[in-house]
């Protein structure tokens, strides 16, 4: 990802968030607990003397071919080096047709490399409670084949959060009006995603002086 790299370098990194509902959390504390803000923190504190900045453009209910709509007016208004883009499951609970899902997909990587920006998929989250009415596996499948032909990085929260859930990690199953297992996940996600992204950036270490 080259724009994160010279942004890195150029000491100022800024990032946009588009996605929907699981983006954020509820209450008056969600936006400083949800991943992106755990995201910010993360980054700033592995890049000491680099400004990072972490906008969002998240919205319920909305399809890719709906946020790709958006994305010009988004992509204009932040200027940023990198786009985490969070999609499919209301594509999957809408039954979107997948090649479309693909297209849109497709498309919007195009936008957001026109206006300078590198891209980075995060796909679905996982929950044992809604696996067996929402298809999730072709949009994942096919967000991952997307990834591939266009050398995008996947973050793999679908797979991710199963593990945790298999493993005991933590209780997606159980129904609970209690946000303090939703914020360790969120904030489990904000940390891992900023290794990632600074795993695809590489950016150059700093010189050693001695």
């Amino acid at each position: 990802m080259q724009h994160v790299k010279k942004a890195i370098a150029d000491k100022s990194l800024s990032i946009l968030v588009v996605g929907a509902g699981s983006s954020q959390l509820p209450g008056p504390n969600g936006a400083a607990n949800s991943y992106p803000a755990r995201l910010q923190q993360s980054l700033s504190r592995k890049l000491p003397g680099v400004q990072v900045s972490v906008t969002t453009d998240v919205k319920s209910r909305r399809t890719a071919v709906d946020m790709v709509k958006t994305l010009p007016a988004e992509l204009a208004a932040s200027h940023p080096a990198l786009m985490l883009w969070q999609t499919a499951t209301v594509d999957a609970m809408q039954a979107v047709d997948p090649d479309q899902f693909s297209q849109a997909l497709d498309k919007g990587i195009r936008k957001a490399r026109a206006a300078g920006a590198d891209v980075m998929f995060i796909n679905p989250q996982y929950s044992p409670r809604t696996e067996s009415m929402i298809a999730l596996g072709v949009y994942v499948e096919n967000m991952r084949w997307v990834a591939v032909q266009q050398e995008v990085p996947v973050f793999d929260r679908f797979s991710l959060m199963k593990a945790w859930s298999d493993q005991g990690t933590f209780d997606l199953y159980s129904p609970t009006k209690k946000l303090d297992m939703a914020e360790r996940v969120h904030d489990c996600i904000g940390r891992l995603l900023a290794d990632l992204v600074l795993e695809a950036a590489k950016p150059t270490p700093p010189a050693d002086n001695n």
